[in-house]
């Protein structure tokens, strides 16, 4: 929204702008934790949020059931490598793997459930073991 034309800069009206601007450049930054903020942000862009308040009150459990539904279907957050990690899958991958013994299958699992918070267990599927490498490879090019 462009900046109000005409308008003081010490009026009321500017000051109300110069609020909704800040509020809205804080919430188009705030990343969504799960799906209740998905909905909540579908229902204030479309003005159902206020439609709703006006019927059922200010307290109508939109909040309540945007905690749920948080609860119930997070958004994945990936937690970063910690040192140690991060030299074992730097020598590790670096090389050109032909095969994989059982230890280093299974820290390669130890550090991928921790990483994305999964309880993934140790396999010896080549393609699960080739998608999570994958995957940790990606993650590990981010810090190069």
């Amino acid at each position: 929204m462009e900046e109000p034309k005409g308008v003081d800069k010490r009026s009321r009206q500017y000051r109300q702008y110069k609020e909704w601007q800040k509020n809205f450049e804080a919430e188009q930054s705030k990343k969504p934790e799960g799906l209740g903020d998905v909905v909540k942000s579908i229902t204030k862009a479309t003005g159902i949020d206020k439609l709703v308040k006006f019927i059922a009150g200010e307290d109508c459990g939109c909040d309540e059931r945007q905690e749920i539904l948080n609860k119930k279907f997070p958004f994945a957050k990936i937690k970063c490598l910690n040192e140690d990690e991060f030299n074992y899958l730097s020598e590790l991958l670096k090389k050109r793997i032909v095969s994989i013994n059982f230890q280093q299958r299974n820290r390669m699992y130890e550090i991928y459930n921790r990483i994305f918070g999964t309880k993934l267990k140790n396999t010896t599927c080549s393609s699960c073991l080739s998608n999570i490498k994958k995957k940790l490879e990606v993650i590990l090019k981010t810090y190069k």
